[in-house]
């Protein structure tokens, strides 16, 4: 699907949240990048296959 140069990473790649995002819908809450990842506001994400892959905002400690 990528036609950058360089190609972005694959879906199945740890940094797949670096791909380009090529349909943004903040409304909504979600983005899908160019490597068929669809990215959720809450840090989740859909992967092509249909796997889940849990919310992973960093835990910031209370005082």
């Amino acid at each position: 699907m990528c036609t950058h140069t360089p190609k972005c990473p694959s879906a199945d790649s740890p940094d797949r949240e670096a791909a380009h995002v090529v349909a943004a819908h903040p409304e909504q809450g979600w983005s899908l990048l160019c490597n068929a990842v669809l990215l959720f506001e809450d840090t989740g994400e859909l992967l092509p296959d249909g796997r889940v892959v849990d919310p992973h905002r960093p835990v910031v400690a209370l005082a």
